[in-house]
């Protein structure tokens, strides 16, 4: 892709969104560089372009003049595909992309690419830790948090990419091609964004459109929407499952994690031999595992790396006892179904939970956590702007306090919580009405459980 003397103008001063600016201005294209918010409210790393790469930074509206020259768009994903700059420029026959498809044009190697509602980042980072410890040259990025176009200098012919993908990610696909595609499940989430359910599960399955008979399809078995998609795709179609055996795929029996293949059966590891809770990371490693013998590692090779996984921040991550309750921080989880299967997941524990839930909603409904609720929930704790929806929907399932901060929220959960009991943080929606990202959020809570730990025992040592 020749990118030398192109106008470009790229919409998103995110990490996305800078990592594209600087790509584009380092190979010769004239760039200007666009986010709806006033420039003293952007990035730093967004505002230094000016100075080091010569970007031109604009805030607020786009004059039309400037758009009647632009060659190329570089959408960042959360800049809705929609919006009137792209289709202006569309509309006068220059090219609208993503900064994954911009990356793809320009990388080495082959790709292991990720979508799901739920999981994705753990699955990601497993099939990293997997081909990395058998030896395969690999790297990881995509909306993990690591752009895309960061890893395209690095890459190599013989260079394994492992790319987490959203669905905003994806709608800007057109050349983009993984070797082994994963959809992990695909549940009801951005239906802020999208118009229907049926339009997000079509951003999903846009992640196999360019695979050929020589590429991995990695799919959910148990997941309505995923296993409808078996039939049609062009590429080889692996299953797992963790609620039947299967005649081909891998999938949970007992305890064990078997691989079927040709009337031939591997045990490759088994629940006690993995860290992470609930069902649905059995099933992030049934994928991983997959992907893992896609790519060629070695059965032994996975099962140690799956013995040492240990998980990844912000997912059911245990952060302190006090006084005999658990707390665990599910920041990562942002969607309705991400927040049931967490609440799922602590509900072998021989106590009550108190969740956390709350934040900037999705327009989904809550309904899917009631039997959750009223079977293992003692407390709600709420917060955040979608707060009143939230309790007009649950109300009269569990006992609901309402917070005014995360700091309010940690006190008020330990209050009503009691020994055996755990804490869980697991929002159901979007952090941007009071934290910049999920991360800050989830640091928020931890910050909060640290500090009432330290005062607990404080109050021991008096």
């Amino acid at each position: 892709m020749k990118l030398s003397g192109k106008k470009a103008l790229v919409l998103g001063a995110g990490k996305s969104g800078t990592a594209s600016a600087q790509f584009l201005a380092e190979r010769g294209a004239v760039v200007a560089l666009h986010d709806k918010n006033e420039l003293e409210n952007w990035p730093d790393a967004a505002r230094s372009l000016k100075q080091t790469h010569n970007v031109g930074l604009m805030g607020g509206q786009i004059p039309s003049w400037l758009l009647d020259q632009i060659d190329l768009v570089v959408i960042s994903p959360g800049v809705p595909t929609n919006t009137i700059p792209a289709r202006y420029v569309d509309r006068n026959d220059g090219e609208v992309i993503g900064e994954v498809e911009l990356a793809y044009r320009f990388m080495k190697g082959r790709i292991v690419g990720i979508t799901g509602s739920n999981g994705k980042t753990t699955t990601t980072t497993l099939i990293g830790e997997i081909l990395q410890n058998a030896g395969i040259e690999t790297q990881v990025g995509g909306n993990i948090g690591t752009p895309l176009l960061s890893l395209a200098e690095s890459s190599a012919d013989d260079t394994w990419t492992v790319v987490e993908l959203s669905s905003f990610q994806l709608e800007t696909i057109k050349d983009f091609h993984p070797n082994a595609a994963i959809c992990l499940n695909v549940t009801p989430n951005h239906l802020d964004r999208y118009e229907s359910f049926l339009d997000y599960a079509l951003a999903k399955h846009r992640i196999f459109m360019n695979q050929t008979a020589d590429d991995v399809a990695i799919l959910n078995a148990d997941d309505v929407i995923t296993a409808s998609w078996t039939k049609g795709l062009k590429a080889n179609v692996s299953l797992f499952s963790v609620k039947r055996e299967l005649d081909e795929g891998l999938f949970l029996r007992g305890r064990d994690l078997v691989c079927r293949s040709n009337g031939k059966e591997k045990i490759l590891t088994t629940r006690d031999e993995i860290f992470l809770r609930g069902l649905h990371n059995v099933e992030n490693v049934l994928a991983a595992l997959a992907a893992g013998l896609a790519c060629g590692a070695s059965p032994d090779s996975m099962r140690e790396t799956i013995v040492n996984f240990k998980g990844v921040e912000h997912r059911i991550e245990f952060v302190a006892e006090i006084n005999g309750v658990h707390f665990y921080n599910d920041s990562k989880a942002t969607s309705v179904d991400a927040a049931a299967k967490a609440l799922d997941a602590l509900s072998e524990n021989q106590g009550k939970t108190v969740l956390i839930v709350g934040g900037r909603g999705k327009n989904a409904p809550y309904d899917p956590l009631i039997d959750l609720i009223e079977r293992s929930v003692r407390t709600l704790i709420v917060i955040g702007e979608d707060g009143d929806n939230i309790e007009s929907q649950l109300r009269g399932y569990a006992e609901i306090i309402r917070a005014e901060s995360m700091r309010d929220a940690v006190r008020k959960s330990f209050e009503h919580a009691q020994s055996g009991d755990a804490v869980l943080l697991a929002p159901a929606c979007a952090s941007f009405d009071m934290f910049k990202s999920y991360e800050e959020r989830g640091m928020v809570f931890k910050k909060e459980v640290l500090s009432l730990n330290a005062q607990a025992h404080a109050g021991e040592a008096k």
